[in-house]
């Protein structure tokens, strides 16, 4: 099976590695020069528990540089790129290609079935996590991280089981679910827990976790994203807030750092309208009240904002 990642920064390094350690046919596409020149001159590193090893993969900077047709097209990139990457997508997306997004929030499958088509699509949500350390050296957490993949329509199809066998095979822990909407709602429960407020307060997981006022919060944010995913009629597994609250912070350091909270760090946008807002539209759209979630949202853009220039900014 021939897998493309458009987007090759920590996650898609992470996942793609092992996926190619594992003997799959791998090959990153990522604008980042650096990065992709490491990769291609001494293989991904690749560090996790202590150990360290190095992954020989393909990296490169365009689609058309790939020089195949994919069977499969993996998306990781900011939520906000998702339309440009699937269009540059198009020289390794063939008849047959699949296209599928592991990225967090909701409103990404639609996207890519404007682009694409919807029989095209598959949706995935998944728990490893990465942290890119230099150009070509990634910090992985792949041991005990499900993975869950399904088809939109909640069919289990030969090629979903093709993916969920491959990713197994790699030692990639991966589930083929008929309730893939579920799914990614559960998983939108957990980034809602901490990502906006740790963007709002500059706070790592170590004090998000010891302040009382902000544990909260949270709850009131997730309480609100299962509000709104009953009236959906969303077949959700994670119901009482606090589950997700829990989940959010399982098995992560004191110091780990939500992509949101890096993101403002790095000088770049966040994914708020994917995450907390995806909240805001789903219960505007059903006729369900998300204050907290407006609110967050609104912070998170504050946030941004003053970091552009404005008239009248002092």
């Amino acid at each position: 099976m021939k897998i493309c990642f458009m987007g090759a920064g920590a996650l898609g390094s992470t996942i793609g590695g092992g996926l190619a350690s594992g003997g799959a046919d791998v090959c990153l596409i990522d604008p980042f020069q650096a990065h992709v020149d490491a990769i291609n001159a001494d293989g991904l590193r690749m560090l996790e528990a202590g150990a360290e090893r190095r992954v020989k993969i393909t990296a490169c900077t365009r689609a058309a540089d790939a020089g195949v047709v994919a069977d499969l097209v993996i998306i990781l990139v900011k939520s906000y790129h998702t339309r440009d990457a699937i269009r540059a997508a198009a020289p390794i997306v063939g008849p047959g290609t699949v296209v599928m997004s592991l990225q967090n929030g909701l409103g990404h499958e639609d996207i890519l079935a404007e682009e694409v088509g919807r029989e095209r699509v598959m949706a995935g949500k998944t728990y490893v996590g990465g942290v890119l350390l230099a150009p070509g050296h990634v910090r992985s957490g792949v041991t005990g991280k499900e993975t869950i993949i399904g088809e939109l329509d909640g069919t289990r199809s030969a090629r979903a089981r093709m993916i969920a066998d491959t990713f197994n095979a790699a030692g990639i822990l991966t589930h083929l679910s008929d309730n893939i909407m579920g799914t990614m709602w559960d998983k939108l429960f957990i980034n809602v827990a901490g990502g906006g407020l740790t963007a709002i307060t500059g706070l790592t997981y170590g004090g998000l976790y010891a302040v009382p006022a902000l544990e909260d919060i949270a709850l009131a944010a997730i309480a609100e994203g299962i509000a709104v995913a009953r009236a959906a009629e969303v077949r959700i597994s994670i119901t009482d807030p606090r589950v997700a609250w829990t989940m959010a912070a399982a098995g992560l350091p004191p110091e780990f750092k939500t992509s949101m909270l890096q993101s403002l760090q790095a000088g770049g946008a966040t994914e708020v309208d994917y995450i907390h807002g995806s909240v805001v539209r789903w219960g505007a759209r059903l006729g369900v009240p998300t204050p907290v979630n407006s609110t967050i949202v609104a912070c998170v853009k504050g946030i941004e904002f003053a970091r552009t220039d404005y008239p009248g900014k002092a």
